[in-house]
């Protein structure tokens, strides 16, 4: 159990050191950000409407959300433990805005496979880089298919909550049916979860906008850009294991 708990902390820090300077950069602006909001909560001054109880679980989300986007980037299995508290936190902050549509998708979906992709890469590590699990890439009807789940999966969870009562965006339900392919292709290690992470991100920094939540929109964009880079890296390692087979 020692040794083992040492081999996590080794390939823990593996990672950490992998981060590069704009990363730190982009972690601190975040940092910074969520706890100007929480510490403004707390002395009496507005923080985008949040109570200063959410504005804590919003800091919690802020730091564990940029790290896991930053190891997933790098196709890290430490992005799972990071992501785990981050959907936890982003669940209360979810259901206190009443943002169904994506709760539920955060509750039922990120967080238990947050679970079983975290034990999935870790069984398939990169022999060179133990701390990172291998990447693979789609075929070009595999991907026309998710394309078509992803259309009918919003079509039929927009009428269902309709038909519930609900007063839901169109946007909101397609987010949910990107989640659960980007999410799905994550655990399975494909590379093309990168080009459905950017449609969602891009959506959710709009959200963001509109709402003006100074956090999440941070939060948000950084996502965004780490998007960006995690589809070139995944390209990149993707290549890289097709050749070494």
């Amino acid at each position: 159990m020692e040794s083992l708990n040492r081999a996590s902390l080794a390939r823990l820090g593996a990672s950490f050191r992998s981060l590069k300077w704009y990363e730190w950069l982009m972690a601190a602006v975040m940092v910074g950000i969520a706890a100007h909001a929480m510490v403004t909560a707390f002395t009496g001054t507005e923080a985008g409407g949040n109570p200063p109880w959410l504005t804590v679980v919003n800091f919690i989300s802020a730091v564990a959300g940029v790290f896991c986007v930053f190891f997933c980037a790098k196709a890290s299995v430490s992005t799972h433990a990071f992501g785990l508290v981050n959907t936890a936190a982003y669940i209360v902050y979810l259901w206190y805005w009443h943002i169904w549509g994506t709760m539920c998708l955060e509750l039922f979906l990120y967080l238990p496979m947050g679970v079983v992709g975290w034990i999935h890469w870790a069984r398939h590590r990169d022999v060179a880089r133990e701390e990172l699990t291998i990447a693979r890439r789609l075929s070009l009807w595999q991907n026309a298919l998710v394309a078509v789940l992803i259309l009918a999966g919003t079509l039929v969870y927009h009428r269902i909550l309709l038909r519930a009562g609900g007063n839901v965006a169109l946007w909101d339900a397609a987010t949910v049916a990107i989640g659960i392919a980007a999410t799905a292709l994550q655990t399975l290690r494909y590379r093309e979860q990168y080009y459905w992470w950017l449609v969602t991100d891009v959506v959710a920094v709009i959200m963001y906008i509109e709402r003006f939540d100074p956090v999440y929109l941070t939060k948000k964009s950084i996502y965004l850009i780490v998007a960006v880079i995690g589809l070139i890296n995944w390209l990149r390692l993707s290549r890289r294991n097709e050749a070494n087979l």
